[in-house]
């Protein structure tokens, strides 16, 4: 199976939990992606593809394959920081 993800990273956990709270309120995830995250992928409102298992951090990985389509994780602690995780697809 393969997931396809999209991140938010930060530095540190009150960032990750001020954008849980700007999400809750009605912003669009992409957008704060944009925005905030020091990840490469923010150009792409954070989408990191389709990827299989043993391709992202563990803690990363855990969270994406867990989570339901269309849901974003709380904040997830890697090495390089923290993510909120939207899960954009499945296959």
């Amino acid at each position: 199976m393969e997931v396809r993800a999209s991140h938010i990273l930060v530095s540190s956990e009150a960032e990750a939990v001020s954008l849980t709270k700007k999400l809750a309120a009605g912003s669009k995830f992409e957008d704060l992606a944009r925005q905030f995250s020091k990840c490469p992928s923010s150009a792409k409102g954070g989408d990191l593809g389709f990827f299989g298992k043993g391709m992202m951090v563990k803690e990363f990985e855990a969270a994406a394959f867990s989570l339901p389509v269309g849901q974003v994780s709380p904040p997830v602690k890697t090495q390089f920081g923290y993510h909120l995780i939207k899960v954009t697809g499945k296959k």
